[in-house]
């Protein structure tokens, strides 16, 4: 389908971007992997779009000070391979490289992907269990907000009118730590059917932290904070997964129902959990 009439604009500098959508009646345009089918299939019709991708140094991944900062504009697949996101926070580079196919990690980024916030994206449980902030400006503001502040519902977030995703901002993991993100990815579509991301850390052969975050079932992704401190206080894996999603309201469509949505999201946290122990050292 042809998208409404819009304005288009192409801005220089962040400064001039922010006060264009100052008003609150822009939409922003990353790497239009969600806005442009959405204008297309006339399910958004903005009437001013202002396009990013003119705009200086929101591409960079760098890390100061023990903390790893992602540009808005960085790609899926420059999280994916950034020599700076696989070393110091492995977790979100793994989760980078199980979005979609080449063509849309080569174009989508992971500002846009967390602004849209569709239930069934990949970054939000990686970002959950990373305990990773968001970095929000506007023409006259400058705030960071957690990532379990930031996803509210589905499409929804803590974003206020007049703002942009700046930077997404990652506590370094420990070298010691486990990790891994493991996924059911819908075969169209490549989002997650389930995706769970997990942290772990052992101290004395138990595990002493751990981070398990879901993402695909239900309205917005969630940390499971009982699986959480079950394994922190000494329970074994299985009674831990076994609460997994217990009590979270679940997503349910023709390719999965939310009891099957539950029962995936516990079997792939049990296997995230072991892949994230082995790799402890």
């Amino acid at each position: 389908m042809i998208p409404h009439e819009f304005e288009y604009a192409s801005p220089a500098t962040l400064q001039e971007a922010l006060q264009l959508i100052a008003d609150g009646s822009g939409k922003i345009l990353a790497g239009g992997m969600s806005l442009i089918p959405m204008m297309k299939l006339r399910l958004a019709a903005p009437g001013n779009v202002v396009d990013l991708g003119r705009v200086p140094g929101l591409k960079q991944i760098s890390e100061s000070q023990g903390v790893v900062h992602i540009g808005a504009m960085a790609t899926h697949h420059e999280v994916e391979t950034s020599a700076v996101a696989r070393s110091r926070c492995p977790l979100l580079a793994e989760a980078a490289g199980s979005i979609g196919d080449t063509q849309v990690r080569n174009m989508g980024t992971i500002g846009g992907s967390i602004a849209h916030a569709d239930p069934a994206a990949d970054y939000p449980a990686a970002l959950l269990a990373l305990e990773a902030t968001v970095r929000l400006v506007s023409a006259h503001s400058d705030r960071t907000v957690a990532a379990a502040d930031f996803f509210l519902d589905a499409f929804t977030t803590a974003i206020e009118p007049g703002e942009i995703v700046l930077e997404v901002l990652v506590p370094a993991e420990d070298t010691s730590e486990g990790y891994k993100y493991e996924k059911v990815a819908h075969p169209a579509s490549g989002f997650a059917v389930v995706g769970v991301a997990v942290r772990v850390k052992r101290s004395a052969g138990k595990i002493s932290m751990a981070r398990i975050a879901v993402t695909g079932m239900g309205p917005h992704a969630f940390r499971d904070l009982a699986a959480e401190k079950l394994l922190e206080g000494g329970a074994d894996a299985a009674k831990a997964v076994a609460v997994v999603g217990e009590g979270q309201e679940t997503n349910s469509d023709l390719y999965a129902g939310g009891d099957y949505r539950r029962h995936l999201a516990r079997v792939h946290a049990a296997r995230a959990l072991a892949a994230a122990i082995s790799r402890c050292t």
